[in-house]
């Protein structure tokens, strides 16, 4: 595997995720290979674009032989950066917040949730599985002493931007936010936004549209 280019577009990055879900579906089949056929009909799009994304990594496969299924399974979860674990905080303790504490997939994918947070009393102290809600006030010391890589944000629109801010200038720097709220960070700092109305209403224009 040789050093990807500086900027790769974000759909490859999507697209390798799902042949790694799709990959690890074929292991638990037993499927020791694959083509690039089997992984673009998975993923509704071609063999040739398979190839591509993947060429932007190395040289994977053989030709007429398909993929080593174990084999692109441990290239896509290196090029992912799943090799190793990576600490995460989530901040708000409402039904989003807590539905992710919960969320089993995290830790499967190396993700493991280190601290969750809330400036609500009654909220401060409850268990969601392993993790008990902390104080949004203690949020800067702990990210001090546990080295969150990824803040997640399921806090109110209102407060997302001062939140952004503080886990910034505390350190990190990937923040994933659930605020329907655009965001401000700098430069080197990765923010991403899940707006789920947004989402819902390309599916409602896929739906209005559908041939």
């Amino acid at each position: 595997m040789h050093l990807p280019p500086k900027h790769i577009a974000e759909s490859t990055i999507r697209r390798l995720s799902l042949y790694l879900r799709f990959l690890e579906e074929f292991e638990a089949r037993g499927q020791t290979t694959v083509s690039s056929g089997e992984l673009a009909r998975s993923g509704g799009t071609t063999s040739a674009q398979v190839r591509k994304d993947l060429s932007f990594f190395g040289s994977f496969g053989k030709r007429g032989l398909g993929y080593g299924v174990k084999d692109l399974i441990a290239s896509i979860r290196e090029i992912l950066g799943l090799e190793h674990p990576w600490p995460v905080v989530i901040i708000g303790a409402g039904k989003i917040g807590a539905a992710l504490a919960q969320y089993r997939g995290f830790s499967t994918r190396g993700f493991h949730v280190v601290g969750m947070y809330d400036s609500d009393p009654a909220k401060i102290g409850t268990m969601f599985g392993t993790i008990t809600v902390r104080d949004a006030r203690e949020l800067e010391q702990d990210i001090a002493a546990r080295a969150p890589r990824i803040a997640v944000l399921c806090v109110p629109s209102e407060a997302a931007q001062g939140m952004v801010d503080r886990v910034v200038a505390a350190g990190v720097k990937a923040i994933l936010s659930f605020a329907p709220a655009p965001l401000q960070a700098p430069d080197d700092v990765s923010l991403r936004a899940v707006n789920m109305a947004t989402e819902l209403e390309i599916l409602a224009y896929s739906l209005t549209h559908a041939k």
